[in-house]
């Protein structure tokens, strides 16, 4: 059984499948990571995610670090021979429980290589995503890099089933982009995968501020999948809010249980989780273990009924449409909307963003063009915002959802330890 073939057979039994990100240097430390994330209270998938150098093509600073005891941040798995990895992997990885690679590069050939290589074909990314906020490579090289990645993934033989790849474009910075610039650029990656002839793709989209405005984000994301990727086979990943996150255990724990909430409400097929220590260090395989089960005890709600012309999905059919108008080659056109700012990524630095779009948080908590730019956006956009963004208005705006559940979570009655504290 393939990972979209997994994901789908428990999509259909009505589970949320949970990810968690986890990635460790040690092989053993990695397999017992993976091997606690399938011995879950929950219905898992498995992660191998990879350290900052092999990200950015660094492998001589892997290699140092592995040859003197220096802690990585992830498995690098283009160092590790194949044949360790595949070791790492042995026993674990299987039909009943797929993993996949994370990474974060801009130039993921190697990585895709050593992942085949390996007999993994699950991965993620995309040529915006994983250049604009991670990298200062220029745009058309990542969209060069990842135009021969899809090849090489769409062209592998394998014998488990079709090759799967899923677009991170629908979590682009994290937060402070608004939801229907995520839907689009989650739309545009899927298709240029697609075109690239891979046809097991999922579209992720991440939790900001509003669930109601999110609900219409992925009924958006939806919409337009079901027009641009004719006859592949796809789903929708949700992955928990990924900015500040509170720094409450209890604060931690209600944020991720509005995010399964988003994935359950939607119909989403799958969620990646964050965990209680996301506000202070990287976390442990236990607190990973405790984030996967919390979310895959959240109890299914009624699936909500969004307007399927949403103002959300306006906004991203608008930019999707300015985008496939300014060239017929799909990758070609991503870059030509970037230099026209007709994609345009607020707070992004990125020398290939025009950086003139900006957003704010109305007092509902949805997240608004408050600077359109040159985003193909006027006859679209409902309202505006008179106020200037000042330095105080950002860091609220920042910290908007970690205060909001902090606070929740320390207006609740304190209970001492063997009883209650009344």
């Amino acid at each position: 059984m393939s990972f979209e073939e997994f994901v789908a057979s428990r999509h259909a039994a009505g589970q949320l499948v949970v990810q968690p990100r986890m990635g460790f240097a040690d092989p053993v430390v990695m397999r017992a990571g993976l091997a606690a994330t399938k011995n879950a209270a929950a219905t898992t998938v498995g992660t191998v995610t990879l350290d900052s150098y092999t990200r950015v093509c660094d492998t001589d600073s892997v290699a140092h670090a592995l040859a003197h005891g220096i802690a990585l941040n992830g498995y690098p798995i283009v160092n590790h021979p194949a044949e360790v990895t595949r070791a790492m992997l042995d026993g674990l990885e299987g039909p009943d429980f797929p993993v996949q690679v994370r990474h974060g590069s801009a130039r993921p050939a190697d990585i895709f290589r050593a992942m085949l290589a390996a007999g993994l074909h699950t991965t993620e990314g995309g040529p915006v995503s994983y250049c604009l906020p991670y990298s200062r490579t220029p745009l058309d090289e990542s969209v060069r890099n990842w135009s021969a990645c899809c090849e090489l993934l769409a062209g592998a033989e394998l014998p488990g089933g079709r090759a799967h790849l899923e677009t991170f474009g629908g979590c682009m910075m994290g937060q402070l982009c608004p939801p229907s610039e995520l839907v689009a650029l989650s739309a545009l990656e899927a298709l240029f995968f697609y075109r690239k002839g891979l046809r097991s793709i999922s579209v992720s989209y991440a939790q900001q501020t509003n669930l109601r405005q999110d609900q219409e984000a992925v009924a958006a994301l939806r919409r337009l999948c079901t027009e641009l990727l004719p006859g592949a086979s796809w789903h929708v990943v949700i992955y928990a809010y990924m900015g500040l996150f509170p720094r409450t255990p209890a604060g931690s724990l209600s944020l991720l249980g509005k995010a399964a909430e988003l994935a359950l409400s939607t119909g989403s097929e799958r969620l990646i989780v964050k965990t209680v220590a996301e506000a202070h260090r990287i976390p442990t395989v236990a607190e990973n273990v405790q984030a996967l089960e919390h979310a895959g005890a959240v109890r299914a709600t009624e699936k909500v009924t969004v307007e399927a012309d949403n103002q959300v999905y306006r906004e991203a059919y608008a930019l999707v449409d300015a985008v496939l108008n300014s060239h017929e080659d799909l990758g070609r056109a991503i870059v030509v909307a970037f230099k026209r700012g007709l994609l345009d990524v607020p707070f992004c630095l990125h020398p290939d963003n025009a950086g003139q779009a900006r957003s704010y948080l109305d007092p509902a908590g949805r997240l608004c063009w408050s600077d359109l730019g040159s985003l193909p956006l006027r006859r679209v956009v409902e309202r505006g915002h008179g106020g200037a963004i000042t330095s105080s208005t950002l860091m609220s705006a920042l910290s908007y959802v970690q205060h909001t559940h902090d606070a929740q979570a320390l207006e609740q009655p304190m209970t001492a330890i063997g009883g209650d504290s009344r």
